[in-house]
C-alpha cells in the first residue's frame, strides 16, 4: 500500500481482525480506517465483504485496489447487468478478494445465496454511524446487516466510523451485535488541521 509503518492503532487492530475478533473503530477521515479491513482481506482466506452506502467511495476504493494488483469489486446500483454478472463470477469463483456492497443490496435473497456459496473471510461495515438513530445519517438499511451476518457466526465483523459520540457508539455496537467487540478509539488531534 506504498506506507513503510502502521499509524495510530490500525496494526492491533489488524492482529485482532485476523485473529478472528469482532471490532469496532472510530478514526478520524484521512486516518486509515480503510487499511484496517484492506490488509486482513488480503491476509485471510476467502471474500471480504464492505458494506459501505457510498456509490462514489466504493467506486474509488475499487479503483484504487486494481492499480494495486487486488480483486476488488463492488455490487450496487450503478453496474450494468452484464457488470454486476461479471463481479458476482468473481466472487463465486473465489477469484475475489474483496466485494464492496451496499447495504440494501446485500440484504437481498440473491446475495445471501451468492455469499453462502463463497468463503467469507470478513465483514466490514463501513460508515458504520448509519446504523445508530443517534447518528447524523441513519439508514434504515444497516440495522438488518446483523441479518445477514448472522448466517455467518464465525466470521469476523469489523465497524469503523469517523463520526460517532459515546451514546453513538453504544448505539452502532448493540445494533450490530457487536458486544463482545475490541473496540478502538483514535485521537482525533490532526496538526495539519486548525
Amino acid at each position: 500500500f506504498g506506507y513503510d509503518d502502521f499509524r495510530g492503532n490500525q496494526e492491533e487492530v489488524i492482529r485482532n481482525v485476523v485473529s478472528g475478533n469482532n471490532v469496532f473503530v472510530l478514526m478520524p477521515t484521512g486516518g486509515g480506517k480503510s487499511l484496517c479491513y484492506q490488509i486482513p482481506a488480503l491476509m485471510l482466506a476467502g471474500v471480504a465483504i464492505v458494506v459501505s452506502p457510498l456509490i462514489a467511495l466504493m467506486q474509488d476504493q475499487v479503483m484504487a485496489l486494481r492499480q494495486l494488483g487486488v480483486e476488488a469489486v463492488m455490487l450496487n446500483s450503478s453496474l450494468s447487468a452484464r457488470e454486476a454478472m461479471l463481479a458476482q463470477d468473481m466472487i463465486k469463483s473465489g477469484q475475489a478478494d474483496i466485494v464492496y456492497i451496499a447495504p440494501e443490496r446485500l440484504l437481498s435473497e440473491s446475495s445471501l445465496a451468492l455469499f453462502q456459496q463463497t468463503k467469507i473471510s470478513l465483514i466490514a461495515i463501513d460508515e458504520a454511524h448509519c446504523v445508530s438513530s443517534w447518528g447524523h445519517d441513519f439508514r434504515p438499511e444497516y440495522t438488518r446487516i446483523t441479518e445477514f451476518a448472522e448466517h455467518f457466526p464465525k466470521v469476523p465483523r469489523i465497524a469503523l466510523t469517523a463520526t460517532a459520540d459515546k451514546p453513538t457508539r453504544r448505539d452502532i455496537i448493540t445494533r450490530l451485535g457487536l458486544g463482545d467487540a475490541e473496540i478502538f478509539v483514535a485521537n482525533f488531534d490532526r496538526p495539519n488541521i486548525s
